[in-house]
């Protein structure tokens, strides 16, 4: 017959026992000696009051062997908050902070680089990213030479892109007006862009009046040197208004439009452009003629080549 062994008297904490050991080697190693006789209810009733009491008396053992395990045990552990306080304080602190810039009216402002820079792009497309900046008056024939490149560079497998006057005004520029303040600052956007269009890699070329010498200078010193080629479509005032595509003349010279380059505004002529497309007389040459005049200069001077 079994008989069945009756369990232990609960003590008096309900569940635990208090807990008494002999010393052992192990024990006296890791420096757990120190632990001997504690009552663990005790521990359950009045943990906080035991955490601070080990913390305030770090247990230490041969070596420092046991003591750093039982040290890190009782080390509270920091909740979410208490981290955020001290990251936020360190920011606060001005610690590791990254170089902001102030830029016109932008403030707190940062660069932020890419590790695939113009150089890659340009092997990328096999060519160098650049601006061509077509200038001249009205009906000088600055879009349809813009074309015209634009397409001998497409044969030829390179990448480019047309920035023209009117057709930015219908986007990004439909906000100004035809005043010399709006026009600098027409200008000094689509260089912005240009530049953008150059660091991509790609062959930008601009089709604009851009009548003011120092907006395109300007424009030019946005880009490293080399990369600004500008060319002057010169085309004399009588030619270019016996043209008048849009009639923009005829309005002007009725004085229904005011302000207008070549007849009541000025402009200026560049002074070391880079190319010259003169159409003077009844030899003028085909749009497609002035463009190959452009590639010559672009092949030349190693931009269709990585």
């Amino acid at each position: 017959m079994i008989t069945a062994k009756a369990p232990p008297p609960p003590s008096s904490s309900g569940f635990f026992r208090k807990i008494e050991s002999g010393p052992s080697p192990a024990a006296e190693t890791l420096g757990f000696s120190k632990l001997r006789g504690i009552n663990v209810s005790g521990l359950y009733r009045s943990r906080r009051s035991f955490v601070l009491h080990a913390r305030s008396k770090p247990i230490k053992a041969k070596e420092n062997a046991g003591a750093s395990l039982i040290d890190d045990w009782f080390k509270p552990i920091k909740g979410k908050e208490e981290s955020d306080t001290e990251d936020r304080a360190t920011a606060f602190s001005g610690k590791n902070l990254p170089q902001m810039s102030n830029v016109g009216n932008s403030t707190n402002i940062m660069w932020h680089d890419c590790p695939i820079q113009k150089q890659d792009r340009q092997q990328l497309l096999q060519q160098k990213g650049c601006v061509i900046w077509l200038t001249g008056l009205s009906g000088s024939g600055k879009s349809t030479i813009a074309c015209a490149l634009s397409r001998s560079l497409h044969s030829r497998g390179k990448l480019s892109y047309i920035l023209d006057g009117d057709n930015i005004r219908h986007g990004l520029n439909h906000d100004l007006s035809f005043r010399a303040e709006d026009r600098s600052e027409n200008i000094r956007r689509i260089g912005e862009v240009a530049k953008l269009f150059a660091d991509a890699g790609v062959i930008c070329i601009t089709s604009l009046i851009s009548p003011y010498q120092k907006d395109r200078d300007a424009c030019r010193a946005l880009l490293p040197k080399g990369d600004f080629i500008e060319v002057f479509i010169d085309v004399p005032l009588q030619v270019c208004e016996a043209r008048d595509p849009k009639g923009l003349y005829k309005l002007a010279r009725a004085g229904k439009i005011k302000g207008f380059t070549g007849i009541d505004d000025p402009y200026e002529a560049p002074c070391s452009c880079e190319i010259v497309l003169q159409q003077k007389g009844s030899g003028c040459k085909s749009p497609s003629d002035m463009a190959e005049i452009v590639i010559s200069y672009l092949e030349e001077n190693g931009y269709l080549r990585a």
